[in-house]
């Protein structure tokens, strides 16, 4: 079992940036891939970001390629989103997400969510 704590949404102007942080709990953290996910009002849940075991490996949707930056530090069990030139459209609720295999599905474990708002 592992627990997804999100940190670090908030309320910026488009054009700026922030660092959103996903704490897991257990000793195992290394041997998941971790993503990143968001939905925005009124729209489904949408793929951002994934990263592999070692951190090695990324991937990114579209949307944010060139703006959003995957990372993590498996001895602290954190996986980050560094979101630069933040867009309106990236208003969204942020979710991190743990599985067993890096990519756009296929995740097991989620976190509660930390609101991201960009005003223009």
């Amino acid at each position: 079992q592992v627990q997804l704590v999100e940190s670090g949404g908030g309320l910026v102007q488009a054009g700026g940036f922030l660092r959103l942080s996903c704490e897991a709990s257990g000793r195992t953290f290394s041997s998941y891939a971790m993503g990143w996910f968001r939905q925005a009002p009124g729209k489904e849940r949408e793929f951002v970001a994934t990263i592999n075991f070692s951190g090695g490996g990324t991937y990114y949707a579209d949307s944010v390629k060139g703006r959003f930056t995957i990372s993590r530090d498996n001895t602290k069990n954190t996986v980050y989103l560094q979101m630069n030139s933040l867009k309106s459209e990236d208003t969204a609720v942020y979710y991190c997400a743990a599985g067993r295999i890096p990519g756009r599905d296929n995740y097991d474990y989620w976190g509660q969510g930390t609101q991201v708002t960009v005003s223009s």
